[in-house]
């Protein structure tokens, strides 16, 4: 079987999830927690992800894309939600 060549952001059936990078748990709907890919919420685009991982109270997240067909997932993105310690990294 030959590859083909996808833009994989564009991935029509790629879903966009906030990942809570300590539990490995995806943010649903309803703004609970599950280690089912197939229940987190798509955001649609990274951008709306980033946005309402930052303001989520969890600590180190990834946006990651999910391909259920395939059951890949993508890291695209991560970074820190409002539940971060701050202060950690400077002394």
């Amino acid at each position: 079987m030959r590859p083909v060549r996808v833009p994989l952001v564009n991935y029509p059936l790629m879903n966009i999830l906030i990942e809570d990078a300590e539990k490995l748990e995806y943010l649903t709907s309803s703004h609970q927690w599950t280690k089912n890919a197939l229940k987190g919420k798509d955001f649609g685009a990274t951008g709306d992800a980033w946005a309402a991982a930052k303001k989520e109270p969890i600590g180190r997240f990834n946006i990651v894309g999910h391909i259920p067909e395939t059951r890949q997932f993508i890291n695209l993105n991560h970074g820190k939600g409002k539940g971060a310690e701050s202060g950690t990294d400077e002394k």
